[in-house]
């Protein structure tokens, strides 16, 4: 698609400095070229400039205000639209100049399978060899694709979607605008066994998963149901990739979990918790509102209110930065004791 500066300006409710320009694509500023346009959204993206080629950008009212900086690689003073949220405007530029493909009109496809007592919403897409089994209800507008299996008295609300391959085990309730990436697994049998006799004793797990409105889960993850009662997720939190979520946790609402974190059972986190990626999290463990755990750390006690974890075992950051500021020093801190000890005639090797 081929449009200008001033109409895309429109589109996004922006306000234009520079010349007119022919907009072709809208693109990243490492790969935008002259006839694309690109966004910046704060100083910290200025130093891109530098090996930039595009001639026009998306910013904020700060840098608008000093246009007269922007400059692409060949010198050459930007084009700017100014807004107030440069990457939303981005994204709209982005779903305007390049399209995305429509979905399908509402459909099932005949290869899926439907138990007869399965009810399915109206504008439901069912795609070939989706599997929907004895009693589960699907709301409205549902997208479910190749090779999902929804088992027995599951609920899903209205807009759901489930990527390639995603499996529910019997029970799953699933809010409104769930988004579930492929080849997730949600609600297999907790890891819980007893030692009996010598032998690890599988103990049943009759609970069930619960995720409300709005939750996103990444590919690959899984969450376990619970022993007796439901594993929960709430509503607005988002899951990245292979997220392990043990059984009987309670997550809280508005939470960010980042790639191959591993929650074990019966922990609970608050509102608005920030996990970063390969966090493990030991049993029983309560994180607290606003914490944020840094990555490959070890959670082994609760987190109180708003503090910053990090390290393993988890330390609050500022304590944890401190001891790898010292590490840093530590070969430093061993020759000066191998000389002072070769001073006091104890260093055996020096004899």
């Amino acid at each position: 698609m081929q449009t200008t500066v001033t109409q895309l300006a429109e589109l996004v409710q922006g306000r234009v400095h520079g010349e007119e320009r022919i907009i072709v694509a809208a693109r990243p500023m490492n790969e935008a070229g002259p006839n694309d346009i690109t966004f910046i959204e704060s100083d910290r993206n200025l130093r891109y400039l530098k090996k930039c080629r595009a001639y026009t950008a998306v910013v904020p009212p700060a840098l608008a205000a000093r246009r007269h900086e922007l400059l692409s690689s060949d010198g050459t003073p930007l084009t700017l639209i100014e807004v107030a949220d440069p990457l939303t405007a981005f994204v709209t530029l982005v779903r305007h100049l390049h399209g995305q493909s429509a979905e399908p009109s509402p459909s099932i496809d005949p290869r899926a399978v439907i138990h007869p007592t399965a009810q399915i919403g109206p504008e439901a897409t069912l795609h070939p060899f989706v599997v929907i089994g004895e009693g589960s209800i699907l709301g409205a507008r549902c997208r479910l694709y190749s090779g999902v299996v929804v088992g027995r008295n599951c609920r899903l609300g209205d807009d759901v979607v489930l990527h390639p391959h995603v499996v529910l085990y019997d029970g799953t309730i699933l809010g409104n605008r769930v988004i579930v990436h492929a080849n997730a697994v949600l609600g297999a049998d907790g890891f819980g066994y007893r030692l009996q006799g010598g032998r690890h004793v599988k103990m049943p797990q009759f609970g069930t998963v619960e995720v409300g409105d709005d939750v996103e889960i990444g590919a690959g993850t899984t969450i376990d149901r619970g022993t007796f009662q439901a594993t929960r997720i709430g509503a607005g939190t988002k899951i990245d990739n292979l997220v392990q979520i043990g059984h009987n946790c309670q997550i809280g609402k508005h939470n960010l979990f980042v790639s191959q974190v591993g929650i074990a059972g019966s922990c609970s986190t608050g509102d608005y918790v920030v996990i970063a990626g390969q966090v493990g999290v030991s049993d029983h463990v309560h994180i607290a509102d606003r914490a944020i755990i840094g990555a490959r750390s070890g959670v082994v006690r609760d987190v109180p209110t708003g503090e910053r974890m990090l390290g393993a075992p988890a330390r609050p950051e500022s304590e944890e930065k401190r001891i790898l500021l010292s590490l840093t020093k530590l070969p430093e801190l061993c020759r000066d004791i191998r000389q002072v000890k070769q001073q006091l005639g104890l260093d055996r090797g020096a004899a």
